[in-house]
């Protein structure tokens, strides 16, 4: 209802006992969204009634947690850290607003990794990776960026082609230890244990480089790893036997490295560490005067893949190939298992891949297997000197 009262419009007024117009009260609205959960008997909250009134205290976190989350932020994965990189980079270029950045930032950038030609799995995996840093209730849609995606896939078969790391089986892993420990250095000690660990250990190289020292336990003829996690077993804690071999000798490569840096009183903390020139194992100090402030003591991953690469050069080693790679010592261990009648539980048991995954065989097992067999073996090697059915037909 509405009416003059003088000069100012009453919208929606009701009639008390002694007949004067006072405005009604708005109802009142539901204070929720679809985080909301109430429980039996509650009643819905409204913007009148909110229920709760908090202070700053509820909602400010102190400087160590503030502190504490920053570190977390920056640290990330070394894969994250190189897709925000090149993304931030990017969006300075571009004049773009990197974090939080928008869903068309976010569509661009997608669609510049593909004028690159990039792999679908590598601009799928660094799209992931950008989308999942920005900041919690921001993440930039992706829906956009699919369908382009979707269409790049269809115009761009080589890019559906993965390029797979060649498998360091024991024939050439033998060698490139034995190379790394001929000059009876330190830095070829740590090597040499690096590689015989991870090939037995069947781990990605990134959990090769954060095992500290309390997580080993070396016994005469076997290893026991305790693992807080991994990638397939979140929050599950597992302990591993490595049971040791004489063509592998990882027992002893392993007490050679762990009891040098024991000689320097380093008896915890990381494994596998940087070694100087001069020999000695590099400090958190001397770590963080050359700025290398992200791992502090621990190796890099990027570092195990181009030792890999260097011993295996210096091996005189050849590949078919495919490129060579930290992920090599993973896929020879996984390949050497394959080809010598390992079961899929029993494969997907040491590498720690998901029940039913066929990832062992389909990229280790299956491309060894398939190289090797050859149908026109079956076709006896023509000799022009013998005579053939047909010329004796013609005889």
């Amino acid at each position: 209802m509405s009416v003059d009262a003088g000069d100012e419009e009453i919208i929606d007024a009701e009639l008390v006992e002694d007949g004067e117009l006072v405005l009604a009260r708005p109802a009142a609205r539901p204070f929720v969204n679809q985080h909301t959960v109430l429980m039996p008997g509650e009643e819905i909250p409204t913007s009148d009634h909110p229920g709760t009134t908090y202070t700053e205290r509820d909602l400010y976190v102190s400087e160590e947690t503030a502190k504490a989350i920053k570190e977390a932020e920056e640290e990330g994965s070394p894969q994250r850290r190189t897709a925000m990189g090149l993304f931030e980079a990017w969006c300075v270029e571009q004049g773009r607003i990197a974090k939080p950045c928008t869903t068309a930032t976010y569509t661009e950038y997608g669609r510049h990794l593909m004028t690159r030609n990039l792999k679908v799995s590598t601009i799928r995996h660094y799209m992931s990776l950008i989308r999942t840093s920005m900041p919690p209730g921001k993440k930039p849609d992706n829906s956009l960026f699919l369908v382009l995606l979707t269409q790049y896939r269809k115009k761009n078969k080589r890019a559906l082609r993965r390029k797979e790391a060649f498998p360091i089986t024991l024939p050439y892993l033998v060698p490139m230890m034995e190379k790394a420990e001929a000059d009876e250095r330190p830095i070829g000690w740590r090597d040499s244990a690096m590689f015989a660990f991870g090939y037995r250990f069947l781990g990605r190289s990134v959990e090769d480089v954060d095992l500290d020292l309390e997580d080993l336990t070396i016994l005469d003829d076997r290893v026991l790893v305790w693992l807080a996690e991994d990638k397939t077993h979140k929050g599950e804690e597992q302990t591993l036997v490595l049971h040791d071999r004489p063509d592998l000798n990882l027992v002893f490569r392993l007490r050679r490295w762990v009891g040098y840096l024991a000689d320097q009183g380093i008896t915890t903390g990381p494994v596998f560490r940087e070694v100087l020139r001069s020999g000695k194992v590099a400090s958190p100090e001397t770590r963080a005067r050359r700025g290398a402030t992200k791992r502090g003591v621990h190796l890099r991953p990027q570092t195990v893949n181009e030792r890999v690469k260097l011993w295996f050069a210096a091996a005189g080693l050849k590949t078919d190939g495919r490129p060579v790679s930290s992920h090599s010592l993973r896929a020879g261990g996984a390949t050497d298992l394959g080809m010598n009648g390992a079961t899929d539980e029993e494969l997907e048991e040491a590498g720690r891949w998901k029940k039913g995954s066929p990832i062992p065989r389909e990229r280790y097992v299956r491309p060894a297997k398939d190289a090797s067999r050859d149908p026109f073996r079956k076709v006896p090697v023509h000799d022009p000197a013998a005579p053939t059915e047909d010329a004796t037909l013609r005889g």
